[in-house]
């Protein structure tokens, strides 16, 4: 795992640049997201391990299977990461692009893991006072847990708020051992 973010590093970081400076960060985003898609399929993956398919038909086949209309940087990227054997990391190089276009645009990843579903309401005031203690803009993730037995333990970045019944009997586990 830590090679393959290794080999990603510097295609997301070119990527980011180029999209930077093309004012498309959302536009690559969307497609980094469906190459990433595509290149992880079963029957995909058995199209880039086979020695059958030269670079050129496996550059157009995974172009035909990536839906929408692409730019000529895009399908570009494309060929150069067939060309370079890089297709099996689509998916860190798009974690990381996704990464530095988040710390661009001052926006954090929230994991929030809750005992019983969060209603629409409930979860907007939650990113709301999230958004407000950690003075950025807050994209949520939500989870259930049921293990949790009740309330929510919320990840941001290497912060972790851990309001949960779970964690509380935990603590008390350990305050009375003491």
């Amino acid at each position: 795992m830590a090679e393959n973010v290794t080999l990603a590093r510097p295609y997301a970081e070119a990527t980011y640049q180029l999209a930077l400076a093309g004012r498309a960060l959302d536009a690559w985003a969307d497609v980094l997201g469906r190459m990433a898609a595509v290149a992880a399929h079963p029957d995909m993956r058995v199209c880039i391990d086979s020695p059958r398919l030269d670079a050129g038909d496996l550059t157009q086949l995974f172009l035909d299977a990536v839906a929408g209309d692409l730019t000529a940087e895009q399908k570009s990227f494309a060929r150069l990461l067939v060309d370079n054997d890089r297709l099996g990391v689509l998916a860190e190089i798009r974690d990381l692009f996704l990464e530095l276009k988040n710390a661009h645009e001052g926006v954090k990843d929230a994991l929030i893991s809750s005992a019983f579903p969060i209603e629409a309401s409930s979860l907007t005031l939650l990113v709301s006072d999230l958004e407000q203690r950690f003075k950025c803009k807050i994209q949520a993730t939500v989870s259930v847990d049921p293990e949790l037995i009740g309330g929510v333990r919320i990840a941001v970045g290497d912060q972790v708020i851990d309001a949960s019944v779970r964690g509380k009997l935990a603590a008390m586990s350990v305050a009375l051992q003491n």
